[in-house]
């Protein structure tokens, strides 16, 4: 019995033993182990962040137009027997371009000048005859209202020649020529186009976020697909309202220069300058650390990592604007990020300032 309770006795003093060992002893010494400053410390990169100059501008695509472009056609149908459509080149305003036959209307047209012709002489000895009573009063003013009459007759029929005549509206060029002489032609056949070539438009549109700021006068430069010297634009007008299926404002600008890579018609590549901040803090994009509804970014106090709550701007290709959180001079950590908690002691690989 007694070599029982000693071994009952020996077995529980052992297990107590045990416990304070490796119930106490030994996390004891883990956690030593772990703020031991012999263990090595994870380097991280840091920026020390400063004030910049950050332009906010924004490139979107757009179209080059002819200043004032037409297609020419004719008012009334018939046949052409004279065309004056240079393809390529200059024509003066009010040149004409296209005539339509006309002979019949011509015709009538003489028909009624000889009937006035007739009425002011009937209307000159009724006058005579007035004036000492050998003509009523009625039948001179009968002879009155005929040659008013007439005199609109005329009106309308040159009226009706003029609509078979094509003149050019502005100074232009004429583009290709779609008719010849002798072709028979509705009001609905295209003649030709002429286009100004001593100015251009440019047509763009912008995301709706942006449209309080693009006002008349604003000025944009523009390059083209095959060139990268920038042109200059100026606003003129845009759409009053935004495109209900794309959501953009559709914005118009007058080139300011011409030169012969600009061509009616070519794709531009628009950039848009809205606006210029001398003293914005700009931090690596690496260094935002995302949340549900929130960012932040480490910051180094007193060599001990905090977490801080930012907002953000402008991004661009590898940095991003900090509108509030961080101040001029705050050094912020930019690699290791997923590894640092709040407080941890700072080790530093590299330290950048200044733009990168």
């Amino acid at each position: 019995m007694k070599r029982v309770y000693f071994w009952i006795s020996g077995t529980a003093g052992l297990l107590l033993v045990l416990f304070f060992v490796f119930g106490f002893h030994k996390p004891r010494e883990d956690a030593q182990g772990a703020q031991s400053p012999g263990r090595p410390q994870i380097k991280v990169d840091a920026f020390v962040v400063q004030p910049s100059v950050l332009i906010d501008e924004i490139s979107v695509s757009g179209s080059l137009l002819a200043f004032e472009e037409v297609e020419l056609k004719n008012e009334v149908a018939g046949r052409i027997v004279k065309i004056n459509l240079p393809e390529g080149e200059f024509v003066k305003e009010g040149a004409l371009l296209v005539k339509i036959f006309d002979d019949d209307l011509q015709a009538g047209l003489h028909k009624l000048e000889a009937q006035l012709e007739i009425q002011k002489q009937i209307l000159q000895r009724q006058s005579e005859l007035l004036k000492v009573n050998g003509i009523s009063l009625n039948d001179y003013e009968q002879t009155v209202l005929q040659i008013k009459s007439l005199e609109a007759d005329i009106e309308v029929e040159k009226a009706r020649i003029r609509k078979t005549e094509v003149l050019a509206p502005f100074d232009g060029v004429i583009g290709l020529r779609y008719v010849s002489v002798g072709a028979q032609v509705t009001p609905s056949t295209l003649l030709a186009t002429i286009r100004t070539d001593s100015r251009l438009k440019l047509d763009f549109s912008v995301p709706e976020k942006y449209s309080p700021v693009i006002k008349p006068g604003m000025k944009v430069t523009f390059t083209m697909y095959n060139d990268d010297m920038p042109h200059d634009a100026t606003v003129v007008a845009t759409e009053r309202g935004i495109d209900a299926a794309t959501r953009n404002l559709r914005v118009r600008a007058v080139v300011g220069s011409h030169s012969g890579l600009l061509t009616p018609g070519a794709f531009a590549n628009v950039n848009l300058r809205l606006n210029e901040d001398t003293a914005a803090l700009m931090i690596p994009t690496e260094a935002i650390i995302p949340r549900e509804q929130s960012k932040s970014v480490i910051v180094a106090r007193n060599g001990k990592a905090r977490f801080t709550p930012v907002k953000t701007g402008i991004r661009q290709a590898s940095l991003i604007e900090v509108t509030e959180g961080i101040n001029p001079g705050d050094t912020v950590i930019t690699t290791g990020i997923l590894f640092l908690r709040e407080g941890a002691k700072l080790s530093y690989s590299t330290v950048k300032t200044g733009p990168l």
